[in-house]
């Protein structure tokens, strides 16, 4: 099951060795590489964390800021692998974030973790 919820991160890793024997612009890869094996592991933390706590409006605003967090870093390191490379750089990056997106998104709706529902004995006791 922990295969399953990350392979996103696998299959990003696992085309690695591909990339330098396809011939295929290196700087992006590796790039685009860390900041979604980053900022993956950064999300899960702070979901983890979003749980523990118990205010909903924190919770809510905790899950939201880590999620727009990674948005912009996502995009910030297509720019930089844009200009700071080539722009085939910069299409690598791209073409690489979104196959890693669309599989986390897909797997997603099968993986799911409801991270809306705080831990049971979390809360008010029940009235029983």
């Amino acid at each position: 099951m922990v295969l399953l919820r990350y392979l996103d991160v696998c299959l990003v890793l696992a085309t690695a060795p591909l990339v330098p024997i396809a011939g295929l612009p290196l700087f992006g890869y590796l790039l685009a590489a860390a900041a979604w094996v980053l900022t993956r592991l950064g999300t899960t933390y702070m979901q983890e964390q979003a749980l523990r706590i118990t205010d909903h409006k924190l919770r809510a605003g905790v899950q939201v800021a880590s999620m727009m967090g990674r948005i912009w870093i996502v995009a910030l390191v297509i720019l930089v692998a844009r200009f700071a490379g080539s722009k085939e750089d910069g299409i690598m990056a791209a073409v690489l974030l979104l196959a890693a997106f669309t599989v986390y998104f897909v797997l997603s709706f099968f993986v799911r973790t409801n991270t809306l529902v705080p831990p049971r004995g979390a809360g008010r006791p029940s009235p029983s």
